[in-house]
């Protein structure tokens, strides 16, 4: 955060360097209201540039065997551009590193589930996909695993059969593959 803080003030002094030397080579015929003015559109762009990048920095600093399986976009009134191109503001992954199938049921895989938000904590739990069934079941601490290798107590959501999430977790997928923004 620190960084990208210096990176928008050094983009500042950019954009105000620029347009000072852009009236000193007009021999002061441009306004001076062109050096604020040069010094916030570098700013602005600085920021507007860390914000639509954050989400691909972060996916490419990612072990192959994690693989991004949803992007949230959104549009906000407070930065009209993202009605041209709406902004990622959070990311769902599957962590394969720790991927299990349950031997007495291979129906039944178990793996990481990592969520990534702009400016906040990583969060991370497994989860119990049912690759026959197209469901899954997000596992706590505390929960007890049955003889038969299914959670107890476990509240199952049900997916759709081509869902990238599901389709991730019971095939392994490859990096790069399909994602659902949304």
């Amino acid at each position: 955060m620190l960084m990208e803080f210096l990176a928008v003030i050094v983009a500042g002094f950019g954009g105000g360097g620029t347009a000072v030397i852009l009236r000193r080579l007009s021999g002061r015929r441009l306004p001076e209201w062109l050096t604020p003015a040069g010094t916030a559109a570098g700013m602005l762009a600085m920021v507007i540039y860390l914000e639509y990048s954050w989400a691909p920095r972060y996916e490419a600093g990612l072990p192959d065997d994690i693989i991004v399986v949803s992007k949230n976009q959104h549009a906000s009134w407070l930065r009209p551009w993202t009605y041209a191109k709406p902004l990622t503001n959070r990311l769902i992954a599957v962590d394969n590193r720790i991927r299990q199938r349950n031997s007495k049921n291979p129906d039944l895989v178990l793996t990481g589930v990592i969520l990534q938000e702009r400016w906040a904590l990583t969060m991370g739990f497994q989860s119990m996909f049912d690759c026959a069934n197209a469901r899954r079941a997000d596992l706590t601490e505390g929960t007890i695993m049955g003889e038969d290798g299914i959670p107890q107590a476990a509240e199952w959501y049900s997916l759709a059969p081509d869902d990238p999430f599901l389709r991730v977790a019971c095939e392994g997928g490859a990096h790069g593959g399909n994602v659902t923004e949304g």
